[in-house]
């Protein structure tokens, strides 16, 4: 009878602290590692700064002084001309190339950059005879501008070949989203060592150099 009334008891003890489990009231938050997480403040995705500021959240959206975001390495601060304006286009004759002489590996890959990007219109020697035109029996009927053999873009200086690389310039369009500024400045240089060598001057490669990345 005893182990009756113990059994009775411990089960009625249980169904208590069960039922008093089941309450859903918490009354004990319990231990957290890292409340910031657990109770970290929701942003709207598209919340306005203003917004944010509404609700005591103050957002500095200007990068840190000093740093330079990611493929600015190489900045060209000169913005394009608006049409009929040639600003832009002039002052650019005051850069210089950033990237220094190439060595003959990186020399070799802005030359690869050329054919494929370039040589179609310009061709492969540089002479304006590229597939699109074929001496006139191509889609083209104006003949592309010859890199080497002419004084005009043999003396146009390297800042102002990549603005017009960059933004485009008369029938050619900009190159910008197909190749990096480091990659624009390379093909730049690659041009300029293949029209010191027309003209009988060396090529600008730096031989004992490592690849510059």
């Amino acid at each position: 009878m005893k182990t009756t009334n113990i059994i009775s008891s411990v089960l009625t003890g249980a169904l208590v602290i069960g039922l008093a489990a089941c309450s859903g009231v918490q009354r004990n938050p319990g231990r957290i590692y890292m409340p910031d997480m657990t109770y970290s403040r929701a942003y709207e995705t598209y919340a306005s700064t203003e917004d944010l500021s509404k609700e005591g959240v103050h957002f500095d959206h200007q990068p840190v002084p000093g740093t330079i975001a990611r493929g600015e390495e190489m900045p060209f601060l000169i913005a394009k001309d608006a049409p009929g304006d040639s600003v832009g286009y002039v002052a650019s004759k005051a850069v210089k190339d950033p990237l220094g002489p190439l060595d003959s590996a990186d020399m070799a890959e802005a030359g690869r950059l050329f054919n494929i990007n370039c040589a179609i219109c310009h061709g492969s020697k540089l002479d304006g005879n590229g597939p699109l035109y074929k001496d006139g029996n191509g889609p083209f009927s104006a003949k592309p501008a010859q890199l080497v053999g002419g004084a005009q873009y043999t003396n146009m200086p390297e800042g102002q070949m990549f603005y017009s690389v960059t933004y485009g310039k008369n029938m050619m369009g900009s190159y910008a989203s197909q190749l990096t500024r480091k990659q624009r400045w390379m093909v730049i240089q690659y041009i300029k060592s293949q029209q010191a060598a027309a003209s009988g001057g060396g090529a600008k490669v730096d031989s004992t150099a490592t690849a510059k990345k």
